[in-house]
């Protein structure tokens, strides 16, 4: 199985880390996984950040000379089918559908987001473009629940949506020894969604009856100074452990008890996979994206706030034993659904819906 790959949003190839380009290279893996060849078809990076019509035209013509060039690429390699990962009005696919089109073959997509909305306005084209890529799609995967309710409403009669699982790229999780270190979360340090996780952990820890405990953060960012002004009060409590690469943050979790970020607006906390995957027992609140990764348990509703967290956290502290059983059980359920075989299992089903197969 021959597979063109191309990630409009971020190339798993660009040289700055995010979620973004390690969703990408997760994807690739698992295809590769499920035993396809694939070929990163651009790096050609479409998005538009500002709404800027101009860099949208420039987008286009560079999209049409990618095009231009793909498809005699294409027909010499013989790809089967064209995957695209992320399309939306602020980085919509320009090239997929093209190529697919004069190749005769399947185009899938994963994660795309419908946007009528931005039909008018500073992305109109770009907007329209991305509605053409995914009515374009014979194959949509989607990471989200809430998702699949735009992607249903406006799908084609023909086109297939695969609800594919949130995946780590691994086939299994380690053998981990339970903790009773401290707790541990894990975020960017930026104004917004993120400060406001940061600023409902300083209100819960605020109003923690249970008075041994300590919290390890681990991130950085342009808000560190805000976020360590927050956290001033709790003194020696907490500790701060900076960005940290893979196997630091890997050995921060196995040292960890338990995983505590809210998630405030999060779209799906990739970190609540790795720390389940490790065995933690996660604390955060019950909101639409933390639904698709976390193993079921009790999470406060965002409208108990900080109290309602507090309450959960004192019994979690209060219990090691209920944090060790919380922690296998999150772990067993990561490995069941969450790991790249399961993945590519999905994959390896949405090509076959439309004919490619091994």
């Amino acid at each position: 199985m021959r597979l063109a790959f191309y990630a409009p949003m971020k190339s798993p190839t660009h040289p700055v880390p995010s979620g973004d380009r390690n969703i990408a290279r997760s994807l690739i893996a698992a295809l590769k996984h499920m035993g396809a060849e694939v070929t990163l078809a651009s790096t050609l990076r479409s998005r538009d950040g500002k709404g800027d019509e101009r860099v949208q035209h420039s987008l286009q013509d560079a999209a049409q000379n990618e095009v231009d060039r793909l498809i005699p690429r294409g027909q010499i390699a013989g790809w089967q089918a064209w995957i695209t990962y992320h399309n939306y009005y602020k980085a919509p696919d320009l090239i997929g559908p093209n190529v697919s089109k004069a190749l005769g073959i399947p185009y899938l997509q994963i994660e795309s987001t419908r946007a009528r909305k931005r039909l008018t306005g500073a992305w109109a084209g770009f907007a329209r473009a991305a509605e053409a890529a995914a009515d374009a799609a014979d194959v949509v995967f989607y990471f989200s629940t809430r998702d699949a309710v735009g992607l249903r409403e406006n799908a084609t009669a023909s086109q297939h949506l695969v609800h594919l699982r949130p995946f780590l790229p691994a086939v299994s999780v380690p053998q981990v020894q339970a903790s009773d270190g401290a707790m541990l979360s894990v975020g960017m340090m930026r104004a917004g969604d993120k400060m406001a996780s940061f600023e409902v952990i300083a209100k819960t820890l605020a109003l923690l009856s249970h008075d041994n405990w300590h919290l390890d953060i681990a991130g950085d960012g342009p808000a560190r100074a805000d976020v360590e002004a927050l956290m001033a009060p709790f003194g020696t409590r907490l500790r701060f452990l900076g960005q940290l690469d893979p196997d630091a943050l890997s050995t921060a979790y196995q040292n960890a008890s338990l995983m505590f970020w809210p998630g405030v607006n999060e779209a799906l906390g990739m970190v609540y996979l790795e720390a389940q995957a490790a065995g933690l027992p996660v604390l955060a609140q019950d909101r639409p994206g933390m639904r698709e990764v976390l193993a079921p348990a009790r999470y406060p509703a965002p409208d108990e706030g900080p109290a309602g967290l507090a309450r959960v956290l004192d019994e979690m502290l209060a219990n090691p034993s209920l944090r060790r059983q919380s922690g296998k059980a999150a772990q067993e359920y990561v490995a069941q659904h969450h790991l790249m075989p399961a993945a590519a299992s999905t994959l390896r089903d949405g090509l076959a819906r439309v004919g490619v197969t091994l």
